[in-house]
């Protein structure tokens, strides 16, 4: 587990399973639609947020949290498609779903008091957000996904997740903690 100490005006948290080898395909497009790239958020399938507030994170929660992500066994996943949410939300659809599944259930069991999406969603959808869109959009959501059809399926190896912590400004994220998954 590799770690730093928080930003000091870091005002959220967040575990995520980064997927650099995304970012050849889908970087481009996350740069112009994704606020998120600009805060500094790699490409990502998000385990948990928010997360425990940046302040509260003490190196027992990060060894709770890494105890928990090991509890799953790393894993091959390809993203071979586009998903959408709504008319709003682009996003890469992973395949095999479950092991996402699986650490958000082993990291929400681990810090009950903290629901994936605040609680919003009635189920959580493992996926990998190319960019949103606005109402009267002028279709940069549909050309986005046009264009990368033909560069997928996206292909990596999950073998570990990231506790980040940060603001929603440029760079404002960075990554507070690698916990790795258990060796499979």
């Amino acid at each position: 587990m590799t770690s730093a100490s928080p930003a000091q005006d870091a005002t959220d948290s967040a575990v995520v399973i980064p997927v650099p080898e995304a970012e050849a395909v889908i970087g481009r497009h996350r740069a112009r639609l994704d606020p998120f790239a600009a805060w500094g958020v790699p490409a990502h399938v998000t385990v948990l947020a928010p997360f425990v507030p940046p302040h509260a994170i003490t190196g027992a929660a990060i060894e709770v949290l890494a105890a928990a992500v090991a509890s799953v066994a790393a894993f091959d996943c390809e993203f071979p498609r586009t998903r959408w949410f709504g008319d709003r939300v682009m996003w890469l659809a992973p395949r095999p779903e479950h092991p996402f599944r699986a650490l958000t259930g082993a990291v929400s069991a681990a810090f009950p008091g903290f629901l994936p999406y605040d609680g919003v969603h009635d189920e959580v959808v493992p996926h990998l957000t190319v960019g949103f869109g606005e109402a009267g959009d002028d279709g940069a959501l549909q050309a986005a996904e046009a264009s990368l059809m033909s560069e997928l399926p996206v292909r990596t190896r999950v073998r570990c997740a990231w506790l980040m912590t940060g603001r929603n400004v440029p760079g404002g994220w960075r990554m507070l903690a690698e916990l790795p998954l258990a060796a499979g």
